[in-house]
């Protein structure tokens, strides 16, 4: 009893110390600072979306040039989509109450590490390649490795690949040493435009289908529980855009982010990437839907951000950016009399799929 009561003065005295320390330390964020912050977040989501999605196009013509099948999501995938990232969003969650948050961020920071220099060494590659001098010779390379009669490593690569690697890797290491969020933002946006570019939606009703899946898992773990404000919080991985709200006060040192996960610009960007494509096919020289959706996943953004600044409270942003996306599309398809091309517009056709399977029954 003597020693319950002797400690309370203690708790209440450290109590009062540590809510002053904080009260004093607490960073100061200027109306010019949050406007800047949200601001650069809205640019650095639709570029990845903007340039991704032209490069889905001229990625997925060039593998129907060379004869190579795309690799895209089954209806079956996308309904599964939801529940397999609500197993691996819980299962980080449990990993970080009871395993040292530092140890599992050491080894996500070398597999992204890993991941990051490549993503960025694919972006860089056509900027190179147009930067080059004509005296920097380009010079091919090929690696070759076989067992018996099956290719198993079958490379080819550029001198010019070699200098997106050294470069990629240079940002690497300063993302490794420093963890400054602008490397972060660089392995972030190389990460959103890669996926937008190469995982494709075959078809609408798929991508339907993945976006109202992820439209119900978004609102759960924000609103039904704190799993996905703890795990986003805890995660030192470039698997997300920040930009701090404290820039006009403490520069590039400062520490006050704002932030937005690469879901909310990957998963409504292979959608958008899609509408672009199908705006390809209908031959109009118009890109009327990409435009028009893109347009309304800018302003799904910026409603998700007043929102969560009225509100003071972490928003699902696909709330906000599903309806937007899906609604846009659809009904201005119905108003166009488009609604049957649109559903029916497949990038791989059941034909081509055919084909592809006759092929490799012979070749076997």
């Amino acid at each position: 009893m003597a020693e319950s009561v002797t400690e309370i003065p203690v708790n209440i005295e450290e109590s009062i110390k540590e809510t002053l320390h904080n009260g004093t330390t607490k960073p100061y964020m200027s109306i010019e600072g949050v406007a800047v912050a949200y601001l650069s977040l809205v640019v650095m989501a639709i570029l990845p979306i903007f340039f991704g999605s032209f490069r889905s196009v001229k990625y997925l013509k060039e593998q129907k040039e060379s004869g190579e099948r795309p690799e895209t999501m089954s209806n079956r995938d996308a309904l599964m989509f939801p529940v397999i990232a609500s197993c691996a969003l819980f299962g980080l969650y449990i990993f970080f109450q009871f395993f040292s948050k530092e140890y599992i961020n050491l080894l996500l920071t070398g597999y992204f590490f890993f991941l990051g220099v490549l993503a960025l060494s694919h972006l860089l590659s056509p900027i190179i390649s147009v930067m080059m001098p004509a005296s920097v010779s380009k010079v091919p390379y090929h690696i070759l490795f076989t067992r018996g009669d099956r290719d198993v490593v079958n490379y080819k690569f550029t001198s010019y690949d070699v200098i997106c690697l050294v470069i990629s890797f240079v940002f690497g290491l300063w993302y490794l040493h420093k963890k400054h969020w602008i490397a972060n933002n660089l392995f972030g946006i190389a990460f959103a435009i890669n996926g937008v570019e190469l995982l494709q939606l075959n078809n609408v009703v798929t991508g339907c289908i993945l976006l109202s899946g992820l439209f119900l898992y978004d609102i759960f773990w924000v609103f039904g529980t704190n799993v996905m404000v703890t795990v986003a919080k805890s995660f030192e991985a470039p698997i997300k855009l920040v930009f701090p709200q404290d820039i006009f006060v403490n520069g590039f040192n400062a520490s006050n982010f704002a932030m937005l996960g690469l879901g909310d610009i990957v998963v409504p960007g292979i959608f958008i990437a899609l509408l672009l494509r199908f705006d390809k096919s209908l031959k109009r020289n118009s890109e009327f839907y990409f435009r028009a959706t893109f347009t309304a996943y800018i302003v799904g953004l910026l409603a998700t951000i007043v929102v969560m600044h009225v509100f003071k409270h972490a928003q699902p942003a696909l709330l906000y950016l599903v309806p937007a996306c899906l609604a846009t599309p659809l009904t201005l398809a119905l108003l166009k009399g488009d609604i049957n091309a649109l559903f029916n517009y497949e990038d791989q056709t059941a034909i081509e799929e055919k084909a592809d399977a006759s092929k490799t029954k012979k070749s076997e």
